[in-house]
């Protein structure tokens, strides 16, 4: 693992950090070029489609003949993105799952605060299960807020009480929207694309006069017993580190296995620079493998009773 590609990545996203003071189209058109300028595998296939009434992209890879189904929730603080700009890290987590990936279009803030984002994540997997994919060949990923709208998912299926699926991944989750760890502060030089300023700044679009801290907002608060296993990656790099680590104390503490895989010297979301860093495809290979063994074993246990 080189501290040469580290630097050189580093160095490249400080370039690209977005301005904390910028509007938030601004921001989006920032967003669109940054991901944008990295193409899609060749043999990788997005399609637009919907999923209970929410706009979703497809995505299928080559040679992959799809046993299971990642539902994927992309980042961007819940204002910015899109499910197409997710397409190439979805794929790289269906491709190691033997999965069809379907990243979720959910609706975002300000021009659709809290709860849209929630109803339509809710409303994409209701809609799988509607269409007969058993929840024991689906797993749910996300990545920044994505990951912090997984783990809201499981919480908001569990209580309209849906089954739920096997696994989630969830990369440097965004699961404290109230900023209350530690790492805003101690890691905030060492982080070059995210700030308290510029998380601050656009909280207010999401939860429009709602408490920062509801469990759907802020999974961190929510109690997850229940809750399927659950794969949490995250960089030290990065001020979001402690709601990884603080989520996965949560998990502990309410008996959901758990897994926290911290890479050392990366960023928020190093998994998606995998073509320049090995640290990301190293990251992808060990979810990959935790989710694979997941599938099988809930599989196995499905078929047999």
């Amino acid at each position: 693992m080189s501290t040469e590609q580290r630097e050189t990545l580093d160095a490249i996203l400080r370039q690209s950090a977005f301005p904390a003071g910028s509007d938030v189209n601004e921001q989006r058109r920032l967003l669109r070029e940054l991901l944008s300028a990295q193409p899609l595998p060749a043999d990788v296939t997005v399609t637009a489609a919907t999923l209970g009434g929410v706009p979703t992209a497809e995505i299928t890879v080559d040679g992959i003949e799809p046993r299971n189904v990642v539902l994927y929730f992309h980042g961007g603080v819940y204002v910015l993105g899109d499910a197409f700009l997710a397409a190439e890290l979805a794929s790289q987590v269906g491709r190691r799952t033997q999965a069809k990936a379907i990243s979720v279009d959910y609706r975002l803030a300000p021009e659709h605060p809290y709860p849209a984002a929630v109803d339509d994540a809710l409303a994409a997997y209701e809609a799988l299960l509607n269409n007969g994919i058993a929840p024991s060949d689906i797993v749910l990923a996300g990545e920044s807020a994505g990951g912090g709208l997984a783990i809201a998912t499981l919480v908001n299926a569990r209580e309209h009480g849906l089954p739920l699926p096997a696994a989630a991944l969830v990369m440097s989750p965004y699961a404290d929207l109230t900023l209350a760890g530690t790492t805003m502060d101690t890691k905030s030089k060492l982080d070059p694309l995210l700030s308290r300023e510029a998380l601050q700044a656009r909280i207010p679009d999401y939860t429009s006069g709602q408490d920062a801290a509801l469990a759907l907002i802020s999974p961190i608060f929510a109690d997850l017993s229940g809750l399927p296993p659950m794969i949490i990656q995250a960089g030290t790099h990065e001020v979001l580190l402690d709601d990884a680590i603080r989520l996965a104390q949560q998990a502990i503490t309410a008996d959901v296995e758990v897994t926290l895989d911290i890479t050392p010297g990366v960023p928020h979301v190093f998994q998606a620079y995998h073509p320049i860093l090995d640290e990301a495809t190293a990251a992808l290979d060990r979810a990959g493998r935790l989710l694979s063994a997941q599938l099988d074993r809930v599989g196995v246990r499905s078929s047999a009773g």
